[in-house]
């Protein structure tokens, strides 16, 4: 029996309402030692922002990030999974679309967990480098 993204999902969520500044989102993100949030409306998935994406799409370009909001810096494609796909299938989804995190939501888009690429090397050779480092406590 292949194994599900349920059994590897982080469900411990950092979310945001659509309306909140780049600064707020970036402070969130420092304050809960996280590189991704995600954008909910409602209970439901709007977007999702990462790290990077503040970076690239908000401060790169000049907006004040205080009045820049989240939505603006999100990313577009939005790339989810259900808790009860194969793990085999979130491999897939991350390659197929390069990304390192995929939402994990229930059939109404409501988010309830993400899984990582770090999760998946621990899950799949913990003693790969990527597996180690994502394994070891954060450098805080």
């Amino acid at each position: 029996m292949a194994q599900r993204v349920r059994d590897i999902m982080t469900s411990s969520l950092v979310t945001v309402e659509p309306q909140a500044s780049v600064t707020a989102v970036a402070r969130l993100m420092r304050d809960e030692d996280v590189g991704v949030v995600l954008v909910t409306q409602d209970d439901h998935l709007r977007c999702v922002v990462t790290d990077r994406d503040l970076v690239v799409r908000a401060c790169a370009d000049g907006a004040d990030p205080e009045q820049t909001t989240v939505m603006r810096a999100s990313s577009e494609d939005l790339v989810t999974i259900t808790p009860d796909d194969t793990i085999d299938r979130a491999v897939k989804l991350m390659r197929e679309h390069s990304i390192r995190r995929l939402p994990v939501v229930e059939d109404d888009d409501r988010p309830v967990g993400i899984v990582s690429l770090g999760d998946l090397a621990i899950e799949r050779d913990q003693r790969s480098a990527l597996g180690d480092i994502s394994a070891a406590r954060p450098n805080t």
